[in-house]
């Protein structure tokens, strides 16, 4: 039997420090870093890494909220998901993360909006099929704004989730 795309990735040590680089580049970025002015860091980071460790077939279980329940409210824009985006394949490439592990965490739609082919990857069809099948697009549940703009304030109505008790 062939290794899960988590043991291929280097298990759970490595998609926490994954997470933990992403959510400080995304914190450091001006473009999107005040849609996380209400959020609870250690929240959102173990939120993230129990999502992505599921997702490629870890042992851990996501138990937050569907990604439209989670950003409802917050007036995502086109260009803040994107500023996002840039700040995660900055850091997948920082950790020599190829880009089929861009296609399983973002979903297909997103990448190929990016403009991504799965097929320009040497990647065999039975790996395909797993990563077009782990994640749909994450885009549409996301984004509410139809524009280029970033760094637009986080809307008064937005209703972070509740911090994470120790």
């Amino acid at each position: 039997m062939a290794d899960s795309l988590y043991d291929r990735l280097g298990g759970i040590d490595a998609i926490t420090a994954v997470v933990g680089s992403f959510r400080d580049r995304v914190a450091g970025d001006d473009r999107i870093n005040l849609k996380f002015a209400r959020t609870d860091l250690a929240r959102l980071t173990k939120m993230l890494i129990d999502q992505v460790c599921e997702a490629t077939g870890g042992p851990c279980r996501y138990t937050g909220r569907s990604m439209k329940e989670a950003h409802a409210s917050m007036g995502v824009t086109n260009g803040e998901f994107d500023a996002l985006v840039e700040d995660l394949v900055a850091t997948l490439n920082q950790f020599n993360i190829p880009e089929a592990g861009l296609l399983l965490i973002l979903g297909v739609d997103t990448f190929l909006d990016m403009g991504r082919s799965a097929n320009q990857f040497n990647v065999g069809k039975a790996e395909q099929d797993d990563l077009l099948g782990l994640l749909g697009p994450m885009k549409s549940e996301i984004v509410e704004v139809t524009s280029k703009e970033v760094g637009t304030p986080l809307p008064d109505a937005f209703q972070a989730a509740p911090a994470m008790r120790n």
